[in-house]
């Protein structure tokens, strides 16, 4: 088995003016890749399942498409089996760290089982206004 490297990253690459056109962040919106050491599946999808290992340290950078367009991560949330958020009283989830307004990190719990994909709500901040915070719940993190 190769050692995995210590830091994963994934990159959100932000369609932001066709994301607040279409008040959606599929439709070629947004695409997600990782610098993992394990073959992730759905590279450049909003369905990303990045491949981990406990210790890890998971780290999420957003990136607009027209670097001019302004962009940011809201928040992180991971769900339960049936979609809905996990809560910090619930001790499942993770607590982000919050670096700037484009980065946030964690590090994969031991408690993730491996094989089973954990889905999480990436949430992003554009601009201001009624439509401007867009979410989608399809990318996931498995533990090898």
């Amino acid at each position: 088995m190769v050692a995995p490297k210590p830091h994963v990253n994934i990159i959100a690459l932000v369609d932001v003016i066709g994301a607040l056109s279409d008040r959606s962040l599929l439709n070629g919106n947004l695409s997600l890749i990782d610098d993992g050491t394990f073959e992730s599946r759905a590279q450049g999808t909003p369905e990303l399942c990045t491949i981990v290992t406990p210790g890890q340290v998971v780290q999420w950078t957003v990136l607009a498409v027209d670097l001019q367009t302004p962009v940011e991560i809201k928040n992180i949330t991971f769900l339960g089996p049936g979609g809905q958020p996990i809560g910090p009283d619930d001790g499942q989830n993770g607590e982000s760290e919050k670096l700037d307004l484009d980065i946030w990190s964690g590090v994969v719990p031991s408690y993730m089982q491996p094989g089973v994909a954990y889905r999480y709500r990436l949430e992003f901040q554009m601009y201001e206004g009624p439509y401007s915070a867009l979410h989608v719940d399809t990318p996931s993190l498995m533990r090898v």
